[in-house]
């Protein structure tokens, strides 16, 4: 409804925050009262979301205090996205309001590893956007990327098609858990 090319917003939209996405592609319009604006609309627009392949099974098996969220949406739709679901919301979610910087600034990242007692160099980020990995990997993690959206995750140490593939062994000394990939991971 403001002359924006769809598509210009679909190519990097996606682990941005509204304003930072805006200022990509709209500088004249990112304010943050249109930010908010914009935000109102996606939640209006919930109930289409489903889970990715394997996710609940992969956080059933992970510690409850071992994992968190860090998205771009704000912290309550994040919540609201993960129940409908039929996911469990992690003790760490990290939304759009709880950093100064948006992904692709590691700020969310380091915050959740902060949060979880572990050292960025120590973690596994999983993500689906271009602009998640490059948030992961500017915080030190291992990043796994996921294939949904993008056929490819940009700046990831490693591609998978879908979570199904990952495993828990057993862990070495000082760490809480170990994820293993097999072939059925995918990439």
């Amino acid at each position: 409804d403001r002359g924006v090319a769809a598509a210009a917003v679909l190519a990097v939209a996606h682990g941005r925050r509204t304003l930072e996405t805006m200022a990509l592609v709209a500088p004249e319009l990112a304010t943050p009262e249109e930010a908010a604006r914009l935000d109102a609309l996606e939640a209006e627009e919930e109930g289409h979301e489903t889970a990715g392949r394997g996710a609940a099974a992969l956080l059933e098996r992970l510690p409850p205090d071992g994992w968190a969220v860090v998205t771009s949406a704000l912290h309550h739709l994040a919540a609201a996205r993960l129940a409908a679901v039929g996911l469990p919301c992690p003790c760490v979610l990290v939304g759009a309001e709880d950093v100064a910087a948006g992904k692709p600034a590691p700020d969310g990242y380091l915050d959740a590893a902060r949060a979880l007692g572990v050292s960025p160099s120590r973690a596994v980020v999983i993500e689906d956007a271009p602009a998640g990995a490059q948030a992961g990997r500017a915080a030190g993690a291992f990043v796994i990327g996921l294939r949904t959206t993008f056929p490819d995750v940009d700046g990831c140490h490693l591609l998978i098609d879908d979570l199904r593939g990952i495993r828990l062994a057993e862990p070495e000394p000082g760490w809480r858990f170990r994820l293993v990939l097999t072939r059925h991971a995918g990439g």
